[in-house]
């Protein structure tokens, strides 16, 4: 099943013909709340390919959402794999522990900011590990409220989804939710009344004013931010607004969480996003790419928070499976070798600079953001008034699909085309891809 070839490559027109076939059988026996960003069905990948199950390559740009960052089918990973389910796949490290779990805490606490004294607990989602860590802040503080920001996603849970900005669709029809959660304007340099000069002050100023009258500072467990939003648009918050919110949560006894689920292990060019702007999170809580492909999180943070919950009150039956430690100590072991955090770096390059011609010739663009590997572009109207297009956006991913190359979008409004390429990829597969998109841009437009 080896992909031959590192290149885009179609046999079909897209979704072809055994796809079709799948999607009528998806539509029978799939709940239709469970969607789909396109009918490609795919049969494996190498690498930054996917080969669908008509036998069409197609250059992945979302690693399934962040998660494939050391390729699909590394080597590495799936001999890790094979290894560690040849010997046992599951006790519950609750139960009978096992050394794969130990390693890959010993490994979080080295690669997360900060060097102080860490500890660090596993679990099966990102959304897992945000909840867990909103628990261990209230633990830790003997205090209820959790502040989140606009824009922001979290997770699918309940509490999650309390803390999750966007109702379409992750909380329409869901409510009641968790209680004491507040949330606060996000600094969006592009979006921000003021221009994004002044957005950290500003948007800082709005924050401390409105927690005081709102919730009280004395009430506050946790504040919680992704250091990059990732559903919420890519959003990049103005540069000094993340060092301000740390030196207010230390100063009130706050709990800064870092959610780098989406951001961290390379993406952005360092191993973490918080590194970024020197931030120390007092949590940082992770998942997507550290699992290699399989199911795995976090929540990593100082030693005394981490220790603050009663034994027992931290856990699950199936968090740090043996076979996903196995994966994720072999995908970790890839980004240190290779240094997936450098590569994440040119990635990023030749994509703005590609996109900065597209955006030269496409007053569409109303903004490219990001950093390393992680780069999105937010699709507006072209009259200079910043309204979104989000029926732009769905047309270009939709051209792109089409044309082999998959693309995720994003955004509060539905107008933001995201790209997370395997930082695996070659040049060669980012130059294609970026064509991929001119052509989408010029069909869309036609």
């Amino acid at each position: 099943m080896s992909v031959l070839t590192k290149e885009r490559r179609l046999v079909t027109g897209l979704p072809g013909p055994a796809s079709q076939a799948l999607a009528a059988r998806r539509r029978a026996a799939v709940s239709s709340a469970v969607s789909v960003g396109n009918d490609i069905y795919i049969d494996h990948g190498d690498g930054a390919i996917l080969v669908d199950v008509d036998g069409n390559q197609l250059i992945d740009f979302g690693s399934g959402i962040a998660v494939a960052s050391v390729g699909h089918a590394a080597p590495a990973v799936v001999a890790a794999v094979s290894e560690q389910a040849a010997r046992f796949a599951h006790t519950c490290f609750m139960v009978n522990p096992y050394p794969g779990y130990v390693e890959v805490c010993e490994k979080l606490n080295e690669h997360t900011p900060g060097d102080h004294e860490k500890r660090s607990a596993l679990f099966n989602s990102g959304a897992e590990a945000v909840e867990n860590a909103v628990k261990i802040a209230r633990a830790a503080t003997g205090r209820q409220a959790v502040v989140a920001f606009d824009h922001a996603y979290h997770g699918r849970t309940n509490l999650t989804m309390a803390l999750t900005a966007k109702v379409q669709p992750y909380k329409d029809g869901f409510g009641p939710f968790a209680p004491e959660v507040y949330r606060m304007g996000m600094a969006y340099p592009y979006r921000w009344p003021g221009g994004p000069e002044r957005c950290a002050e500003e948007a800082f100023a709005e924050f401390t004013s409105r927690v005081h009258v709102q919730v009280g500072e004395e009430h506050v467990a946790a504040v919680l931010l992704e250091p990059i939003q990732g559903e919420g648009g890519f959003i990049v918050p103005a540069p000094g607004f993340l060092k301000l919110l740390s030196e207010w949560c230390a100063a009130h006894g706050v709990v800064f969480i870092a959610d780098e689920v989406q951001t961290g292990f390379c993406r952005t060019g360092d191993w973490f996003a918080s590194e970024f702007e020197g931030i120390v999170p007092d949590l940082v809580t992770t998942a997507k790419a550290m699992g290699g492909g399989l199911p795995l999180a976090a929540v990593t943070g100082r030693a005394e928070l981490m220790d603050a919950p009663v034994v027992g009150g931290l856990g699950g039956t199936f968090g740090g499976n043996p076979i996903s430690c196995a994966a994720a100590l072999a995908a970790i072991g890839m980004m240190e070798a290779d240094d997936l955090a450098g590569r994440a770096r040119q990635i990023g390059g030749l994509l703005t600079s590609r996109l900065g011609e597209l955006a030269a010739a496409h007053p569409q663009i109303g903004e490219i953001r990001g950093r390393g590997a992680m780069v999105a572009v937010e699709i507006v109207a072209p009259d200079g008034t910043k309204t979104p297009d989000a029926a732009l956006t769905k047309a270009l991913l939709a051209g792109c699909a089409r044309r082999g190359v998959v693309m995720l979008g994003c955004g509060t409004f539905g107008n933001v085309i995201r790209m997370l390429p395997p930082l695996v990829i070659d040049d060669a597969l980012v130059e294609d891809a970026m064509n991929v998109l001119a052509d989408s841009f010029a069909q869309a437009l036609a």
